[in-house]
């Protein structure tokens, strides 16, 4: 109970000093040294990821870093918990932004930092808006940013992989841009399998990437099958 407490007020308090740091991000951009932005964007998210992560007590273990590529990429992620996308941010030390879920852009502050790590966000229940998220996915992938998509659609809460909805996966064969698999194990029991947070191990596993530029038609057809089946047999059940 008072880890959560503690944790909270950690948050919030975190995310309002971030504030101070936006005017000297803005200069770099408004400079023309986006590049520069985005090095230090990426700074801050990792340090205010990984302060996060270690204020719940949790120890991570990271393995497969060598697999990531040169160059931009999509990362393809099961998602056990709430602090996945913290532990990608503060754990795979490569820029990116995730295709998110709407509801995260009502976040005050947060929402500002999601924009500025180039997050795309996208509504289920709404096809023509799900259809230009996608899109504007493409165009950053194509642009040259890493971007991140949980193709379960939503939290597992458990160690078991949900089905992957294979439109997530278009985005990827859509900008020919390599997908990297990421497998993260025991994220859930942080918060998901308690009412309070609580310490855990958390094991992330990056997979060989697949390069979907050498992909025959059949290949790209059974590809959200073939992630699906990668990422779960990462996880020790």
């Amino acid at each position: 109970m008072i880890r959560t407490i503690i944790f909270f007020s950690y948050f919030w308090l975190y995310k309002v000093y971030s504030l101070t740091l936006l005017p000297k991000v803005n200069g770099l951009i408004k400079r023309g040294r986006e590049e520069e932005g985005d090095q230090l964007i990426n700074q801050i998210a990792q340090k205010w990821a990984q302060s996060l992560i270690k204020i719940t007590g949790s120890t991570v273990e990271v393995n497969g870093t060598e697999n990531i590529p040169e160059g931009n990429v999509l990362f393809v992620s099961n998602h056990q918990g709430n602090f996945d996308i913290p532990l990608l941010i503060g754990y795979i030390d490569k820029p990116k932004g995730f295709i998110a879920k709407t509801e995260l852009k009502k976040l005050p502050i947060i929402n500002t930092w999601m924009e500025k790590i180039h997050c795309v966000f996208i509504d289920r229940s709404n096809l023509r808006q799900s259809m230009k998220a996608m899109i504007e996915s493409v165009k950053l992938l194509k642009s040259g940013k890493n971007m991140v998509l949980f193709p379960e659609g939503t939290r597992s809460k458990g160690s078991n992989v949900r089905e992957f909805k294979a439109a997530g996966i278009k985005v990827a064969l859509k900008s020919q841009v390599p997908i990297v698999p990421v497998t993260i194990d025991g994220s859930f029991k942080i918060m998901e399998e308690n009412k309070f947070i609580k310490p855990a191990h958390v094991k992330i596993t990056i997979s060989e990437p697949i390069y979907t530029t050498e992909l025959a038609k059949e290949e790209k057809d059974q590809l959200h099958e073939k992630l699906q089946k990668i990422i779960s047999d990462n996880i020790k059940n």
